[in-house]
């Protein structure tokens, strides 16, 4: 297999690189014979943190048809790393592995409480089993997702039964993300310790010191929100009687607060189509995170969460490269020169020969 070179300017530091793919790592020492397959501005590969592939409709059954085309629309927009916090069934082994799919982590199917969440999909166990059920997904995945709020009067997950998850799932090595769009759901999870709070729409903004002190990130989904808040507001009686309203109204400030008080904001876009991280990003910066933080979302900051690192020597040899500073002309993130993943090149923008 031929070795891959990139140069130019890595983030975040935006200092000049010149990089050779060694099978699946990065080294700076020159390899003879290398193929020179990009320049530019190189980022060690996009990131969506909150995804959900492979099923076309809410309830329906993992399709392994589905699965590729979404994964590789993550790949043609510069993903190059997805966690999926939960899934319709169990992936296949080529799952994260294979040439047209993006490096992946998942939490398998969700874990909710009765009555609640999407019908036929996720597992609902009694609430004395569910710390168990949710340790025995993280042993085999790293991570496991818990619907801890669903509906405004459903009854949020007692704050003692997630604590002993949150101490199961870490007893494993793994870790614990909860769904939560709800105050009180908010509330719980911070109390809890969990490590990542999917969404968090009505957070209480008191809690984000909290939450930078004891390392729980946040995964605010914005532009989705952001896409249902406006769908809602559009019809006036519908946006008087919606629960919704509030929450999502003021998800944005939440979301730019979150970055100013120092939590981990991981970028994640929960929406179909699949390969729309740009816009997670754009939504970023118009609720007011400055560029650099919102594509640090995106990129090396939710690589680093999710325990790899970035452009340097011994490092997976992924990358997303584009002509100039996506931080100054975001159009960029439209169309990325070349994408590398496993030191293979997956895409290449259809205009270059």
């Amino acid at each position: 297999m031929a070795v891959l070179r990139v140069r130019g300017f890595a983030l975040p530091e935006g200092e000049p690189v010149d990089l050779y793919a060694d099978g699946d790592r990065w080294t700076s020492d020159p390899v003879a014979g290398a193929e020179l397959v990009a320049e530019g501005w190189i980022l060690p590969g996009l990131v969506d943190a909150h995804t959900h592939p492979g099923a076309e409709t809410p309830g329906q059954p993992l399709d392994v048809a589905v699965l590729r085309e979404d994964l590789r629309a993550h790949l043609d927009s510069g993903v190059t790393l997805i966690r999926a916090p939960g899934l319709a069934g169990d992936p296949p082994d080529w799952f994260g592995q294979a040439d047209e799919s993006p490096r992946a982590v998942h939490a398998g199917p969700w874990i909710a409480q009765h009555g609640q969440f999407m019908e036929g999909w996720g597992r609902r166990p009694e609430l004395t089993d569910l710390p168990a059920v949710a340790a025995e997904q993280a042993a085999r995945t790293g991570w496991a997702k818990v619907v801890i709020d669903w509906r405004p009067d459903d009854d949020v997950m007692p704050v003692e039964v997630l604590r002993e998850a949150v101490t199961r799932v870490h007893a494993v090595g793994g870790r614990l993300a909860v769904h939560s769009q709800h105050a009180a759901g908010g509330l719980a999870a911070v109390e809890a310790g969990v490590d990542s709070v999917e969404h968090g729409m009505g957070l209480d903004p008191e809690l984000l010191p909290r939450m930078a002190e004891q390392g729980t990130a946040l995964t605010p989904t914005l532009s989705v929100i952001t896409a249902s808040l406006a769908q809602i507001t559009a019809d006036p009686e519908r946006a008087r009687n919606s629960w919704y309203v509030p929450g999502a109204s003021a998800h944005a400030r939440l979301t730019a607060a979150a970055v100013e008080a120092g939590v981990t904001v991981l970028a994640g876009t929960d929406s179909r189509p699949h390969g729309g991280i740009a816009h997670e990003i754009r939504a970023l910066v118009a609720a007011g995170v400055s560029p650099h933080e919102a594509l640090a979302a995106a990129s090396w900051t939710a690589r680093s969460y999710l325990g790899l690192p970035g452009l340097v020597d011994g490092a997976p040899a992924d990358a997303v490269v584009f002509d100039a500073d996506p931080r100054t002309d975001p159009s960029q993130l439209d169309k990325p020169r070349a994408v590398i993943v496993r030191g293979k090149r997956v895409h290449k923008r259809p205009d270059l020969r």
